[in-house]
């Protein structure tokens, strides 16, 4: 993944992956259950992530079925993809500390300031 990160519907597509292999659709509703339904991917954007995702070998194609006369594909993540995955969530995790740590800091000086007034 690049330096500065990966999109967060990479992330929560890869996350909706971590257990067990999902065709499409699980994968979109799996995404909407992961964000709290704040994020709803449409089908294009779901599969345009997938096919950059298959490309970077972070996901792969588990197997193909027949559903009510439609083709399910089913997608699995890869080892490359948990790495890829975990580090990404490292990467957010330090995020949210620095930020978190700053605000605390701020609180702390906003405190320290009201009581010198």
């Amino acid at each position: 993944m690049s330096p500065r990160g990966m999109t967060e519907p990479a992330f929560l597509v890869l996350t909706a992956l971590v257990d067990e292999p999902r065709h499409g659709y699980g994968v979109v509703r799996e995404v909407e259950e992961l964000s709290g339904g704040r994020v709803r991917l449409k089908i294009g954007t779901l599969y345009g992530v997938l096919d950059r995702l298959v490309a970077d070998g972070l996901v792969e194609l588990d197997r193909e079925e027949i559903a009510r006369g439609r083709l399910r594909r089913y997608y699995r993540l890869t080892e490359d993809g948990a790495s890829a995955l975990e580090a990404e969530a490292a990467r957010l995790a330090a995020n949210a500390r620095s930020a978190t740590e700053r605000l605390a800091a701020r609180s702390g000086r906003a405190k320290a300031l009201g009581g010198l007034a």
